[in-house]
């Protein structure tokens, strides 16, 4: 599937899935690719809205609410790539593996999802190629096309998550997770204490025991590119203003770590070329 470069909104999207994944700025200068799996709430016909109520499919359940704004504000701020799905996560969830139930998920929550119970193998295989495999071949014609050009990006993910959990409030404001590559992670932390005014955690309020690391593992740790995964706590970013503090806040985290990444590449080049 070739490559759209596009900022059309994620709603209002034809009902026969020929656009299920949004690629902005393809062509940017930034050596960064970055990826939003649940920019969108939106659920095409053929699904019949998975049995949901307007307000559930308008919840944290079916998107990651201010996720695809900072995703595109990290992108135009670095000059990056960004590939985002336009489809709802209760759809397909792009973080997660055709084999896994989190996939397509009966219940997110305390909210059922009468459309996906019972799924036969036809059906999970319906949307697993209309809406996982689209995304993941964006993201890898990008990342083959740079690695090719001697450019391979740095892969960051953008999230938004619940304050509230099955009634249980969570105190973290931004998460910082990885997998087994921890390099930007670390770099990440590293500068948190630039932003006193935030609680800014490793591998919270999720880690890779959660089975949320899948993009990071598929794209990043598997092509030796270093990433990191970014949750935002989504009451943060209730708007379009707090949506580009946010923006600016994770850049002060991400602007050195990048810098430092990108010094000890040259530096390891220049040893190879001695």
């Amino acid at each position: 599937m070739p490559l759209s470069d596009s900022n059309a909104p994620t709603s209002g999207l034809p009902d026969d899935l020929d656009v299920p994944v949004e690629v902005w700025n393809a062509d940017g200068s930034g050596d960064v690719l970055v990826l939003c799996e649940h920019a969108s709430n939106h659920i095409p016909a053929r699904y019949d809205g998975l049995g949901l109520s307007h307000a559930d499919s308008e919840s944290h359940a079916a998107w990651d609410p201010g996720a695809r704004a900072v995703a595109l504000g990290l992108a135009q701020a670095l000059d990056a790539p960004m590939v985002a799905s336009r489809v709802s996560r209760l759809v397909y969830d792009c973080n997660r593996p055709p084999e896994a139930p989190s996939a397509m998920s009966a219940k997110s929550e305390l909210i059922d999802v009468p459309g996906n119970r019972d799924l036969d193998d036809a059906a999970r295989a319906e949307r697993t190629d209309a809406v996982y495999r689209p995304f993941c071949a964006a993201v890898s014609e990008l990342i083959e096309k740079r690695t090719l050009e001697g450019r391979p990006p740095v892969l960051i993910t953008v999230h938004s998550f619940t304050p509230v959990y099955y009634g249980k409030p969570r105190a973290v404001e931004i998460g910082i997770l990885h997998d087994t590559d921890t390099r930007l992670a670390d770099l990440m932390l590293e500068a948190a204490p630039a932003l006193p005014n935030r609680l800014v955690e490793r591998n919270s309020p999720y880690g890779p025991e959660d089975g949320v690391t899948h993009s990071l593992v598929l794209h990043g740790v598997n092509n030796g590119l270093a990433n990191v995964m970014i949750e935002i706590r989504n009451d943060l970013v209730r708007d379009s203003a707090e949506e580009a503090q946010m923006t600016e806040e994770l850049l002060v985290l991400l602007r050195p770590a990048l810098a430092h990444l990108a010094a000890a590449a040259s530096a390891t080049e220049g040893a190879d070329n001695a």
